[in-house]
């Protein structure tokens, strides 16, 4: 079973449509976007092939200043750590295998899951609360 981490927790996931077609977008972590199309893409998601490999943070955020709008999933090694970061650079979920869901459980995604708050342009304001 995979799970889909979203700001409330663990979830089945709920996209049924499957992967192939040309509805989903699936990129590597070096993906060039040059070039790609998104009309008629309804769901995007990004690999992280390690922990320590941040270029799919970098994707996310590049397709949404080209205008995507739809649902744009994380896969691959992502931790906990890294789920504000993933929140704030575009993407609206995080798909865990269940292997990765064993070794960090709900809480500890839960508890990242406020990634609004004491992010450093909040605390460069001064204040608690990204605006």
């Amino acid at each position: 079973m995979t799970f889909i981490v979203t700001d409330t927790g663990f979830a089945a996931d709920d996209w049924t449509a499957g992967f192939e077609g040309s509805n989903v977008l699936e990129l590597a972590s070096d993906a060039n976007l040059n070039g790609v199309a998104l009309d008629g893409v309804e769901l995007v998601r990004v690999n992280f092939p390690s922990f320590a490999d941040g270029r799919g943070f970098t994707l996310a955020r590049q397709l949404r200043l080209k205008g995507y709008q739809g649902r744009l999933r994380a896969f691959g090694h992502v931790i906990a750590d890294q789920y504000a970061m993933a929140r704030r650079s575009g993407f609206d979920e995080v798909e865990l295998s269940d292997e990765l869901a064993a070794r960090q459980p709900e809480d500890q995604w839960l508890a990242r899951a406020n990634w609004k708050d004491h992010s450093y342009q909040a605390r460069l304001r001064g204040s608690t609360a990204a605006r």
